[in-house]
C-alpha cells in the first residue's frame, strides 16, 4: 500500500513538469506549454508556449490539433485605434535562430468548442504541426483563470 501512494504522489509531483519539458522536431524546440483554466466548456480555452528555431531557415506555425477543443485556432491580437481584436490567422512565423511564442497580447492559440471545462490541475496534448518541421505533440499544463505565466522555471513565452 505504501508503494502504491508512493508511486501516485511521485506522478502527480510530474504531471506539471511535463509541460515545463522541452519537445524537439527537426530544428523546432517547444516548451512552457500552458492554459487557463476556463469558467465552462462554452467559453473559450487559449494555449501558450515557446517555439525556438535552432536551425538555419525558417519555419512557421501553421496549425494545432487537440482532441479537447472542436475548432482549435491560431489567433493574432491585433489592435486598432485602441480597441483590441483576436482575428483567426494561417501562420505565425518562426525565424531561424529566434525564439516565437504564443503568449496573451500577441500570438495565441485559441481552442473554440471544448469538450469540457478546463481545470486547473489537468493536462492535455495538443499536436502544433510546422511548415517544414512537421508535427510535434507537446503537453499543456492547465493554471488557474488568473495566470500570466507557465510555472516552469526561467518560463518566458
Amino acid at each position: 500500500m505504501k508503494r502504491v501512494i508512493l508511486a501516485t504522489l511521485v506522478v502527480f509531483a510530474a504531471m506539471p513538469a511535463l509541460a515545463c519539458e522541452t519537445v524537439r522536431v527537426g530544428d523546432i524546440e517547444v516548451e512552457h506549454a500552458w492554459s487557463r483554466a476556463t469558467i465552462g466548456a462554452d467559453r473559450p480555452g487559449v494555449v501558450y508556449l515557446s517555439i525556438r528555431n535552432t536551425g538555419s531557415t525558417d519555419d512557421a506555425l501553421i496549425g494545432v490539433a487537440t482532441p479537447i477543443a472542436g475548432m482549435p485556432m491560431l489567433h493574432e491580437t491585433v489592435v486598432s485605434d485602441g480597441i483590441a481584436s483576436m482575428p483567426h490567422t494561417m501562420s505565425m512565423p518562426v525565424p531561424a535562430g529566434q525564439t516565437a511564442a504564443l503568449a496573451p497580447g500577441g500570438f495565441h492559440g485559441m481552442l473554440m468548442g471544448l469538450t469540457q471545462a478546463l481545470k486547473k490541475g489537468d493536462s492535455f496534448p495538443l499536436t502544433l504541426t510546422f511548415e517544414t518541421a512537421g508535427d510535434v505533440t507537446v503537453t499543456v499544463e492547465v493554471l488557474g483563470m488568473g495566470a500570466k505565466e507557465a510555472e516552469c522555471p526561467n518560463a518566458q513565452p
